[in-house]
């Protein structure tokens, strides 16, 4: 038996959390089979949290250099993948988009020859890149009964399409346009591949896990007979509910009393989604505060491993002065504070270098939301340079 506490520091080192780690920003998006993106600027705050010395500039020259691309992915999202995993396990995940196509846009698309319309979007998107209302725009001309809104969304779930730089770029935004994976990369999408790999590295980066949470994280379905399969090959734990949890032999777990230091993600990250039980590192408390609804989503930091609040970058003039402002959900010891001011000065330094920086921290009781003021400074050193 797993207890919780293991579980959450398994995924912690699992998922590059428990310590920094000197790995190339590329290598730890592999391992990490992709970060989710739907916000553009939440994987550079994803890998700082992650990586040692994280340059944020030279990991969005990636993108741009089509070594890292953005593309829908593990159910249907977008996520920001290697060139080689997104050639490789693009094609695994087209059952999800198949689904989801059918789902959210059967009806409207009734008459309409979708192979066909599959065929004119990969053209036209081809010759230059094109966002999907524009895609969808031009496909009305063959079916004008038909909404343009799901006419593009046939290209988004029927091809394998990139959305192209400037979007994703550090600091920088643009319009979501796509091409496809293919032209874009100048390689073909590998063949159809039964999910057995997808399944191996979802463990090495978010295992122990059951099946369930297997599924949940990649909207793939019957994986059931794909973990049998490899039974063999597995460890088989039971968390403190009795799931039964798989996990690769060699994988590392450690001990539940391992300490794990205070860290800042951002509003998706791999670690709390990638779980359809995710008590492992978020009670169901803290998640009805994390998301609670009306399309609100709030950034959070963990504490002792586990999301403990909130954290909202803000300041009249950025150019000047950057806040960031802290929301604990229980109160915090005076380590844990000076711990969170520690950290989140480096948060301050990564978005917005050279100027003043101010850390405010709203206790618990404190129903104002005026925080009180944790430090008032000048920006540290550039970039985390330890592996604490």
């Amino acid at each position: 038996m797993l207890s919780t506490r293991e579980l959450n520091r398994a995924t912690l080192e699992r998922q590059l959390l428990l310590r920094r780690h000197r790995m190339d920003a590329t290598a730890a998006v592999g391992h990490l089979v992709g970060l989710h993106s739907q916000l553009p600027q939440n994987p550079y705050t994803a890998l700082w949290s992650r990586l040692v010395d994280f340059d944020a500039a030279a990991c969005s020259a990636r993108l741009a250099e089509r070594e890292l691309v953005r593309i829908s992915m593990q159910r249907s999202t977008i996520h920001t993948v290697t060139a080689d995993d997104c050639l490789a396990l693009r094609p695994v995940l087209q059952v999800p988009q198949d689904r989801t196509l059918r789902s959210a846009f059967g009806r409207q698309l009734a008459g309409v020859d979708i192979e066909e319309a599959a065929a004119r979007a990969r053209r036209l998107s081809e010759e230059r890149p094109m966002t999907f209302r524009e895609i969808g725009t031009a496909l009305a001309e063959y079916w004008p009964e038909a909404p343009r809104q799901a006419l593009g969304m046939i290209a988004r779930h029927r091809l394998a399409m990139v959305q192209v730089p400037p979007r994703g770029l550090w600091q920088r935004g643009g319009a979501s346009r796509h091409t496809t994976a293919e032209y874009w990369l100048g390689r073909e999408l590998a063949p159809i591949d039964a999910p057995d790999d997808l399944v191996m590295r979802y463990l090495a980066a978010f295992g122990p896990a059951s099946v369930m949470d297997i599924q949940a994280w990649c909207g793939l379905t019957r994986l059931r007979e794909v973990v049998e399969r490899h039974r063999a090959e597995l460890l088989a734990f039971r968390d403190e509910n009795g799931v039964e949890l798989f996990d690769l032999p060699d994988a590392p777990r450690p001990a539940g009393d391992v300490p794990a230091p205070p860290r800042f993600l951002p509003e998706f990250d791999n670690v709390f989604i990638g779980h359809r039980d995710r008590t492992r590192i978020i009670s169901d408390e803290a998640k009805s505060r994390i998301w609670p609804g009306n399309n609100i989503v709030r950034a959070p930091f963990l504490l002792d491993g586990f999301v403990a609040g909130t954290w909202k970058l803000g300041g009249e003039d950025r150019r000047r002065r950057a806040t960031l402002a802290l929301e604990p959900f229980t109160a915090v010891t005076p380590a844990q504070r000076d711990a969170l001011e520690d950290e989140g000065g480096r948060l301050l330094q990564l978005h917005a270098p050279d100027t003043d920086h101010e850390i405010t921290l709203v206790e618990p009781t404190c129903h104002s939301g005026r925080g009180r003021p944790l430090r008032t400074a000048r920006p540290a050193p550039a970039r985390c340079s330890t592996g604490a």
